[in-house]
């Protein structure tokens, strides 16, 4: 399981301008059944989205589909992660991330 951490390079008026691109490509990944959550930060300073994949090159990949990313708006750190515990009402992520590894 992977933590994304998005971080706004430019002004907002600059993310504001592609937006809905990205919420099409974290659409798409939803889809997918790569994206679990996503959410932008407070202050709106960036988003963080929680994604499960084999690897953190598959992240890397997907990363560079984000239109935030194509238009160098939001700097990116991935954080891999290993959860060994799980309220119960999210346990079924718990579950995901063991079947990806």
């Amino acid at each position: 399981m992977f933590v994304i951490m998005l971080n706004y390079k430019k002004p907002l008026s600059d993310v504001d301008r592609f937006v809905g691109e990205h919420r099409d490509f974290l659409e798409r990944h939803y889809i997918s059944g790569h994206f679990l959550l996503s959410g932008r930060k407070e202050p709106r300073t960036g988003g963080v989205i929680l994604a499960n994949a084999e690897t953190k090159a598959e992240i890397e990949q997907i990363v560079r589909d984000d239109p935030f990313y194509r238009e160098q708006i939001a700097e990116y750190e991935i954080i891999e992660f290993l959860p060994s515990m799980a309220a119960s009402h999210v346990a079924d992520l718990e579950v995901l991330a063991h079947h990806a590894s």
